[in-house]
């Protein structure tokens, strides 16, 4: 089994989630070092998945390379 079939990223639904997927947040969040907060029902595109199961990267307004947490996020 390759490193890629053993990671397994699933929201906080339990959702599996996949490269390109469209996601959306269940909590408003604060992004550190900007004076941003990411309300909750925000609809995130085209997320990519990183090493680390717990993790999705994003663009989202004006924050590019934003990393959040999967258990934040619903599959859209």
């Amino acid at each position: 089994m390759s490193e890629e079939e053993a990671l397994v990223v699933k929201d906080s639904n339990g959702t599996r989630l996949a490269d390109g997927d469209a996601v959306t947040l269940i909590k408003d969040l604060k992004v550190k070092g900007t004076s941003v907060t990411l309300k909750r029902g925000t609809l995130v595109k085209h997320i990519r998945l990183t090493d680390d199961p717990d993790l999705i990267e994003c663009n989202v307004q004006k924050v590019k390379g934003l990393v959040l947490r999967t258990e934040f996020v619903k599959k859209a």
